[in-house]
């Protein structure tokens, strides 16, 4: 089992930054990738980005991409969400998961989750 916690969001301006973080405890060794996806009232969760935890290897969401960037201290057993250029759309709440095998960009690849932490983005 993999315990995932998140933390770090909050309430920001449209243009402004905010970085998630995310660490795991329990069969942290397990995890192969760790990614984020978040979810707006009455959306279907969306896929953000994700890192392998070995190589490093990211992928981002074409709506993200160049704004938000997928970091990960192993040593730790954390990874960070950096987002800048923060627009009203990406309010949400933010999960992060971790899965034990190749993942990308379905929920339904990830066995883990944390409980979500709200971003919301005023404009």
């Amino acid at each position: 089992q993999v315990q995932l916690v998140e933390s770090g969001g909050g309430l920001v301006q449209a243009g402004g930054s905010l970085r998630l973080s995310c660490a795991a405890s329990g069969r942290t060794s397990s995890t192969y990738v760790m990614g984020w996806f978040r979810q707006a009232p009455a959306k279907e969760r969306e896929f953000v980005a994700r890192i392998t935890r070995s190589y490093g290897s990211t992928y981002y969401a074409d709506s993200v991409k160049g704004r938000f960037t997928i970091s990960r201290d192993n040593a730790k057993n954390t990874i960070y969400l950096q987002m800048n250029s923060l627009k009203p759309e990406d309010t949400a709440v933010y999960y992060c998961a971790a899965a034990n095998r190749p993942a990308t960009m379905t929920p339904g690849q990830y066995a883990y989750w944390g409980q979500g932490t709200q971003v919301t983005v005023s404009s």
